[in-house]
This record gives structure tokens, C-alpha cells and sequence, in this order.
């Protein structure tokens, strides 16, 4: 069985090398969906029996782990010293340093590296992260499964 939860927040970037307009500073209400596989729960008397995981604790773990500290924030590339620089000259900016460019493609990369072994220390073999997609826009997303990370082992 597969579940899905998505969670929306802000956040702004750049794509350095862009030959269009995503070179410029902008902002985009990023959506994330985080798709799990696992075996629907039968507890009776549990509060997750019929579940796979309660949608509330995979909304949780997300915030906290990935959610809550891009939201409102700069994604910014270490390396694109102009940008980081500007940013680091406003006091308590938030700024969150990448070492990729903050594309759809790399967040979703980078998000299912940090959330697998969270939702997998949560439920152990019992549950397993399938899929993270990042939307950038309503009609343009990146999805990142396991065989992305082994591409950039």
C-alpha cells in the first residue's frame, strides 16, 4: 500500500547559470509530496490500525526535518559567492546553504536523502519512502526515488 502527504511552504533561489530568467533572485510556493510504501497495520486498539502511518506524523517528520527550515528561506548554492555574500549581510536572514544548485531536481534529491533514514528509523523495515516529488510551480516537478541516490553515490 502507498500513501502520500503534501505539505506547501515558500521559499526563494536562484539558478546561477541559467541563460533565462531563473538567473535572477525569485520565489516560488514549492509543494512536497512524500509517497510511503508499507503494510496497512492490523492493531486493533492501536491508533494507527488500518493505517500505514498516521498522515500526521509523516506531516511531522517532514517539517521537521526538511519542511520547517526552507520555508521562508533563501536556498542558496555555496558556491554562488554574489548571492550568498548579499545574503549574509542581512542580519538573521534566512539563508539555508546547498551544495548543489537549488533546482527542483537537487531538492527533491536532497529531501529524499534526509528523509529516508528518518522514516525508516521510525518504522523500520515495516515502511519504506518510495518517492519524494517537489513542485516548483503548479505545473512543473521533480520526483526523486531511491535509484537517484545510488546515481549520485
Amino acid at each position: 500500500m502507498q500513501i502520500t502527504r503534501r505539505l506547501e511552504f515558500d521559499a526563494g533561489h536562484r539558478i546561477p547559470d541559467h541563460q533565462s530568467q531563473c538567473r535572477h533572485l525569485h520565489g516560488h510556493r514549492y509543494a512536497i509530496e512524500i509517497t510511503l510504501a508499507g503494510t496497512v497495520l492490523d492493531a486493533a486498539g492501536e491508533p494507527e490500525n488500518g493505517m500505514v502511518m498516521d498522515f500526521s506524523r509523516v506531516k511531522q517528520l517532514a517539517k521537521e526535518h526538511i519542511v520547517d527550515a526552507w520555508d521562508h528561506a533563501f536556498l542558496a548554492y555555496r558556491s554562488d559567492r554574489a548571492v550568498v555574500a548579499f545574503l549574509a549581510s542581512m542580519p538573521d536572514h534566512k539563508t539555508v546553504l546547498l551544495d548543489v544548485v537549488p533546482t527542483a531536481e537537487n531538492l527533491a534529491r536532497f529531501a529524499f536523502a534526509t528523509l529516508d533514514p528518518v522514516y525508516r528509523a521510525t518504522y523500520g523495515n515495516q515502511l519504506r519512502l518510495e518517492r519524494i516529488r517537489i513542485y516548483e510551480t503548479p505545473n512543473c516537478w521533480a520526483d526523486a526515488s531511491r535509484a537517484d541516490l545510488a546515481e549520485r553515490g
